[in-house]
């Protein structure tokens, strides 16, 4: 109980802070579904949860970073006990095992899962080249809607390196799910993921 509060209370907070509101580009898909985003906010993860209905916000997870969200106080209250946020060692040295592998799991019990395929925050309007995890994924686990989200203002609303957050309204554009290709590489795969983001963003999304 006390968490669907604090679930409450964080979606109209985000909501109040940014908007977070969703425009489906496409039809919705039913089902489990890889939300993949660029990633220039920390508000990014709570912008993409907030837009979401509440019924696929209740089967969503996040991936994100154990170094920024695993810290003592709210944000690890939030992280674990709202957001149930799948917490990635980014740290080399720290790492015990595959790193993927609690979203791995996550997926296999049905859960949806929103992750940032560049793996960090960037400065720069247009996302970096993706890293394997999203590709990975997207092959175990071939019934996913691998879905792209272009989040419109973030990247200048609460920048890399900022640390109060403009009043700036923020749209989640939600694109049609990936189709899947026969025997295509994982080069080919996240390149195409990336030009699918884009196109998001190309489409009449703010510079």
């Amino acid at each position: 109980m006390i968490e669907r509060l604090a679930a409450a209370g964080l979606v109209g907070f985000t909501r109040m802070l940014v908007g977070a509101r969703a425009h489906w580009r496409a039809p919705m898909p039913h089902g489990q579904c890889l939300y993949y985003a660029n990633h220039s906010s920390h508000l990014d993860t709570l912008a993409i949860w907030s837009a979401l209905e509440p019924a696929r916000r209740a089967a969503t997870r996040p991936v994100a970073a154990r170094d920024y969200w695993d810290k003592p106080g709210l944000r690890r209250y939030f992280s674990g006990r709202v957001l149930r946020a799948i917490l990635i060692e980014r740290r080399r040295d720290a790492r015990d095992g595959d790193p993927l592998a609690p979203a791995i799991a996550a997926l296999a019990a049905g859960d949806s899962l929103i992750l940032f395929p560049e793996g960090t925050r960037t400065a720069q309007r247009l996302p970096q080249p993706f890293r394997g995890g999203l590709h990975r994924l997207a092959q175990q686990f071939p019934q996913l809607h691998v879905v792209p989200v272009w989040l419109d203002t973030l990247h200048r609303s609460m920048p890399k390196g900022a640390r109060i957050p403009l009043p700036l309204y923020c749209t989640a554009h939600f694109g049609a799910p990936l189709e899947r290709l026969p025997d295509e590489s994982r080069d080919a795969f996240l390149v195409r993921a990336r030009d699918a983001l884009v196109a998001l963003a190309d489409a009449g999304s703010p510079a």
